[in-house]
């Protein structure tokens, strides 16, 4: 099913994301957590495209095994990194023919080691112009990202919401947003979008905190700020994971709880392959 539709519909849509593991025992890992987190039904799953577009040919076969074996929606994530627009093809060829019908267009990160974006030959620089050159060949929905603190690459708040317009102006349907964890700085970015005409759905991504390192690293490669707040609650519980843990879940069910009442369209979870967080603030959201 096309993911506007279900957003269309009516809420809200709860969503998960998956990375394709590098080896076989975490591929097995990643069924057993997929299988957990079906029970809860959600409305559909996305996978990444792995740093560089390392992981294109893993993330076209998980999508597929993930509609047709389990009967879950999938959305395949699709970057600009690394590939040329005939190369871009070929996969969106196998993703047509594979049955699958949601594609997110973004432009990706540098490739490890690189600072700076710069395009292969035959490529594109913008998600924009990849939404547009799917768009003029293919009948994909299409998702698309978008920052509530905005985009680390762009020079203000109304430079990248101009990109974010073009976008949409492209043919992306709906917009997740990046990890955030202030969530006025969500609704701030909603009002902005809405008042410069993007009236797409734009669901807020969440991203449970199950590690201090992992989270600190996670959000200075994208730009998410630590609100203060929450920054002394990390110092307070120290290094034990288990706490840590316990204080994302705490966290991010309470941020879900204000979204919800909000009527967001939906809630997309980063699950870092992972369901036993997710898994918890999903049953203190919808308890059966």
């Amino acid at each position: 099913m096309r993911i506007a539709d279900r957003y269309a519909r009516g809420g809200p849509v709860v969503s998960f994301e998956f990375f394709p593991p590098k080896t076989e025992a975490g591929f097995r890992s990643l069924y057993r957590t997929i299988a957990e987190l079906e029970k809860l039904r959600p409305g559909f799953v996305s996978v990444t495209w792995g740093a560089g577009g390392s992981t294109r040919s893993q993330t076209v076969e998980l999508v597929t095994r993930i509609e047709r074996e389990i009967g879950i929606t999938a959305m395949a994530h699709l970057t600009c990194v690394g590939a040329s627009a005939e190369d871009l093809a070929g996969i969106l060829d196998r993703l047509a023919e594979a049955g699958i019908e949601n594609v997110l267009a973004l432009r990706g990160d540098p490739p490890r080691g690189e600072t700076d974006w710069r395009p292969v030959a035959g490529g594109f620089s913008h998600a924009s112009e990849l939404a547009g050159f799917i768009r003029g060949r293919w009948s994909f929905c299409l998702g698309g990202a978008c920052y509530p603190e905005k985009h680390p690459d762009a020079p203000s708040f109304e430079a990248d919401l101009d990109a974010l317009r073009r976008k949409v102006d492209a043919g992306v349907e709906f917009l997740i947003t990046n990890l955030f964890f202030d969530n006025g700085d969500y609704f701030r970015f909603v009002d902005r979008a809405h008042g410069c005409g993007i009236g797409v759905p734009i669901v807020p991504g969440i991203m449970p905190i199950v590690s201090v390192a992992n989270i600190r690293r996670i959000a200075s490669l994208s730009g998410a700020r630590i609100p203060p707040a929450l920054e002394a609650e990390l110092v307070k519980v120290g290094p034990d994971d288990a706490s840590v843990m316990e204080l994302g879940i705490d966290w991010a069910t309470e941020q879900c709880h204000e979204l919800l009442e909000a009527g967001v369209p939906g809630l997309h979870f980063y699950t870092l392959n992972q369901s036993p967080a997710t898994r918890r603030i999903h049953g203190s959201l919808f308890p059966a």
